[in-house]
């Protein structure tokens, strides 16, 4: 097996992880794991996926976008991202998880992404630790997550998993808090 290490996603790490995405034809089609950076509202119409490269990139030069990244040796080949409230706000199911919240957290998880040549082989689980320990190392506090609320027994095609699965959380000590949507869920640690 290899030895898989994780760093955080920052200027020095960008090339990296700009390659990653590029391989996936800049994932979900050309999302470049900015979703959940703005408002659905706020979004420009016809935003392509070269102006969503172009977004992540200056977000990334800010220190607004944060990632655990999984490296198999120099190749990047997952990531976790992570942030505050204020640096992802977009939420699926707003109105829904609004509803059902009491204060925000200190920090959310929205988004994974696995090469499809190192899926099901726990490099998810990697990403997850690596970013809760980059939020540990940024001072801790309540990180909240949005996974995939699948059935036992259920599959869901790996593709559509970009916020993995209840399981993974609960494997990483995560509570359940409540449902959102019609197949995901709130979960927390502290």
């Amino acid at each position: 097996m290899s030895e898989y290490t994780i760093k955080p996603l920052g200027p020095g790490t960008w090339d990296e992880f700009a390659d990653l995405a590029a391989r996936h034809n800049g994932v979900w089609g050309g999302c470049w794991c900015t979703w959940f950076h703005t408002f659905y509202s706020d979004k420009p119409k016809g935003r392509t996926a070269e102006d969503n490269r172009d977004f992540k990139r200056r977000l990334v030069s800010e220190g607004r976008a944060h990632a655990a990244l999984v490296f198999d040796g120099d190749l990047a080949v997952a990531w976790c991202q992570f942030g505050t409230p204020d640096e992802l706000p977009n939420i699926n199911h707003r109105k829904e998880y609004l509803a059902g919240s009491d204060s925000p957290p200190d920090y959310r998880l929205t988004c994974f992404f696995v090469d499809k040549k190192y899926r099901r082989k726990g490099v998810a689980a990697l990403a997850l630790q690596g970013a809760l320990d980059l939020i540990a190392k940024a001072g801790g506090g309540v990180v909240e997550a949005y996974p995939q609320d699948t059935p036992a027994g259920q599959k869901v095609n790996a593709t559509f998993l970009y916020s993995v699965t209840r399981s993974l959380f609960e494997q990483a000590g995560f509570s359940y808090d409540r449902p959102k949507g019609k197949k995901h869920c709130v979960m927390s640690k502290m």
